[in-house]
């Protein structure tokens, strides 16, 4: 089974947002519809970037890999990158 690392972009509130998943269309549909947290604020969630894994594990460290970044910059040259 594969696994996700997924980056979503809300314009609302012009912030990203990083998570990793099983199933890119199943998660942005709950962002979008019936989600609590972060990402309840906007309604408006678009994926802008995603890396595809072989293994949870793998998926769960690159994720938080992302995260710890904290640079927008960062963030953004990555999707950039590979867009």
């Amino acid at each position: 089974m594969h696994y996700f690392v997924y980056i979503l972009y809300s314009s609302k509130l012009d912030r990203y947002y990083i998570g990793s998943t099983e199933n890119i269309d199943t998660r942005l549909r709950e962002h979008l519809w019936n989600h609590r947290g972060f990402t309840a604020k906007a309604k408006d969630w678009t994926l802008k970037y995603s890396e595809t894994f072989l293994g949870k594990n793998e998926a769960i460290k690159r994720e938080f890999q992302i995260k710890k970044w904290k640079s927008r910059i960062r963030i953004e040259k990555l999707i950039d990158a590979n867009s």
